[in-house]
């Protein structure tokens, strides 16, 4: 599968400070993927694309963190 992450909707992590800190944006455009992608480096980073599944049980597994 190959898609334009220009072409993508992104959203920033919940802990984005003003300062602009250490902060990833994801989409959720795309159907059992999810893009990420650091939000200081939008336009010219690199984007990781992970399965759904895997994404969820990290995102899981942080938010259980003491």
């Amino acid at each position: 599968m190959r898609a334009d992450v220009n072409d993508l909707s992104w959203r920033t992590s919940s802990y984005t400070n003003a300062e602009g800190g250490n902060c990833v944006e994801v989409s959720d455009d795309l159907p059992g993927a999810v893009p990420v992608r650091d939000s200081k480096l939008a336009d010219t980073g690199p984007v990781i694309v992970f399965a759904a599944g895997p994404w969820v049980s990290f995102i899981r597994t942080v938010q259980h963190r003491p």
